[in-house]
């Protein structure tokens, strides 16, 4: 599971009394000063839920809510706002109207559009009275920050924000969420939490040309640049059809399942900002939901992610026959063996996981794995901190070509994992640069050029049938 922005900032927020105060309808509003403190724990919890620290605190000691953060689009990088109550850098002369607009419909308060890197698609479902618990404790709760964030400069003509009250108007559903009568309260609630607040499906959803969510996809996988959020829909051979669901609130909680998979990228950021501080029902919830939400299979798959590979010899074998190692059992026995082992079968204590059955080895597409490799791992979860040194350029372990990686690549899928899919260096200068670009981002210079064309032919022919008239 991979999913919301790619960035590694840590920054811990005390969830206190709101632990267990979350509720999906809300809750009748008291007026003196208990009730207030109440509502205000209640906005904490639920900004947590929602993951709003993961972009709008720049990584590396960045001042909570005060933005800064790049985030990384096909587009170019889009930066997260201040949104801290700072009268003169952020939302501190807002509104509840206004934060409101803000929050479900990506309109900021002085009228202008947000890009839906912001996930307002998904925040359009909180109900009235959640969004009065956000709005009390981002107003109230979080410390001001007088420090503008940087602006958010697109090549033209994706910098024309006012393009995207056309988008809006086609893929913006403004409706706020409501229960299905046919599924259990549970299931409801973790609806709302999956989709409403944690907006899985702003990441784990393919999208169409115009980068809109797919309808009828939901949960199905996509790309997200260099990593890949995968299938996580119920099917027992593209999603997480076998996993259990104790397998999954783990995963959630802690971001872990050995012999199975661990969180890496923006997934790791969205355990460790996010779902750890969940309550337990909560994260049962979402489980619940996840595993009824309808199963999509992908013909590139024969067999799940996780199944892949058994330990391996060949490192005994190799070992000590110098000249007969090739870059990837070179670099494999440098690079991984001490602290994977060098059968794959990961340290005793599980701190190193195992290569096989493992889902980043074991998928149809390598990104992840390749992502893993250049960047590594770095989340900290129930106060442990898991890390892995990654290898691209300006590593203090070992800094790795493209063909290196490529080449210990498909050593490690050959070994252990899915030995049908191979690594190029082309693959991994692609990843290594931010992922394929969708045809939206790589027709966008030819956009202008052709609406021009397209005017002056149409003027061309407007003039045309002007003279024919006159001569007629």
């Amino acid at each position: 599971m991979i999913g919301k922005r790619g960035r590694a900032a840590r920054v811990r927020y005390g969830l206190g009394a709101a632990l267990g105060v979350m509720s999906m309808t809300g809750i009748a509003l008291a007026q003196d000063a208990g009730g207030d403190a109440a509502l205000v724990a209640r906005g904490s919890y639920l900004a947590t839920a929602a993951d709003c620290a993961a972009c709008h605190t720049a990584p590396h000691g960045g001042k909570p809510f005060a933005g800064g953060y790049g985030i990384a689009s096909p587009l170019g990088s889009i930066y997260a706002s201040n949104i801290t109550p700072s009268k003169v850098a952020g939302i501190g002369n807002y509104t509840e109207a206004q934060f409101s607009r803000a929050v479900r419909e990506g309109i900021r308060g002085d009228g202008a559009h947000l890009y839906p890197a912001m996930p307002y698609t998904s925040y359009a479902k909180l109900t009235d009275q959640d969004i009065h618990a956000l709005y009390a404790y981002f107003t109230h709760e979080v410390r001001p920050v007088d420090e503008r964030a940087p602006v958010t400069q697109l090549p033209f003509p994706f910098n024309l924000r006012f393009s995207m009250m056309f988008w809006n108007a086609l893929y913006l559903d403004n409706s706020r969420f409501a229960p299905d009568p046919s599924k259990s309260a549970e299931v409801n609630r973790g609806a709302y939490l999956a989709i409403a607040l944690g907006h899985c499906d702003t990441c784990h959803t393919p999208r169409n040309v115009m980068m809109a969510e797919i309808g009828g996809k939901e949960l199905g996988g996509a790309s997200l640049g260099s990593w890949i959020a995968p299938n996580v829909t119920p099917d027992p051979v593209s999603g997480i059809g076998n996993w259990s669901s104790d397998d999954l609130f783990r995963y959630l909680k802690t971001g872990d399942v050995p012999g199975k998979a661990q969180a890496a990228g923006p997934m790791a950021e969205a355990i460790e900002h996010s779902f750890q501080h969940l309550t337990d029902d909560d994260l049962k919830a979402i489980v619940a939901y996840v595993r009824q939400v309808p199963a999509i299979r992908d013909g590139a798959d024969s067999r799940p992610r996780d199944s892949f590979g058994v330990a391996s010899g060949r490192e005994a074998v190799i070992r000590g026959a110098p000249g007969t190692l090739d870059n990837g059992e070179k670099l494999f026995s440098g690079d991984c063996a001490a602290c994977h082992q060098p059968g794959g079968q990961g340290s005793k204590d599980a701190y190193y996981p195992q290569l096989f059955h493992n889902a980043a080895v074991g998928a149809s597409t390598p990104d992840n794995l390749i992502a893993t490799i250049l960047e590594g791992v770095d989340r900290t979860v129930g106060g442990q901190h898991v890390f892995m040194p990654g290898f691209s350029r300006g590593s203090y372990v070992d800094e790795l070509s493209d063909q290196d990686v490529a080449d210990v690549g498909n050593y490690v899928l050959t070994q252990f994992g899915n030995p049908a899919v191979k690594i190029s260096a082309a693959d991994v200068a692609s990843i290594r640069h931010g992922g394929p670009k969708p045809l939206l981002a790589r027709v966008g210079g030819y956009i202008v050029p052709a609406m021009v064309g397209a005017a002056i032919v149409l003027l061309a022919l407007i003039g045309l049938v002007v003279a024919r008239r006159r001569k007629a």
